[in-house]
């Protein structure tokens, strides 16, 4: 790519630039949800018409805006900022999930829905959240997977 806007696309390339650097600049995490935004608090938290009994809880960012533009989910999101994977040397400490424990506590949820991903990692990632946040919620559900004929993958 960087070739390619070198040798015939200057000025789109230069727009490229300035674009990312304004955004390296400008977008923040979230202080709720941990998403990014280009305010302190993203407007998916700020919206008053979201359903604060519902928090989906996810993995990145892009898992928010994916799910987002389903338009089928109406409640709260929380990212933890990748998933456990000891292999790798991420433990539970570098990810969200104290604030995520932290939150539930005060401002109680009816559900948490996870919706991590489908790897042996986010499954374990999954199942850690759902033993560390069960004596606060009243319900911990698993986002559903599999073929739009209903069988399970």
């Amino acid at each position: 790519m960087a070739l390619h806007l070198l040798s015939k696309k200057r000025p789109q390339g230069m727009a490229l630039a300035q674009a990312l650097d304004e955004a390296m600049r400008d977008i923040v995490e979230c202080q709720r949800c941990h998403s990014f935004s280009d305010e302190a608090v993203c407007p998916l938290c700020q919206d008053p018409r979201r359903d604060d009994g519902l928090l989906c809880v996810v993995e990145t960012a892009a898992d928010v805006m994916a799910i987002e533009q389903t338009a089928g989910y109406r409640g709260r999101y929380f990212v933890l900022g990748g998933h456990l994977s000891p292999i790798d040397g991420i433990s539970a400490d570098d990810l969200n999930i104290d604030q995520l424990v932290w939150r539930v506590k005060q401002e109680p949820v009816e559900e948490i829905i996870l919706a991590t991903g489908t790897t042996v990692e986010g499954q374990t990632t999954a199942h850690f959240i759902s033993e560390a946040v069960s004596r606060h919620v009243n319900k911990v559900t698993r986002l559903a997977q599999g073929d739009t004929d209903g069988r399970r993958a």
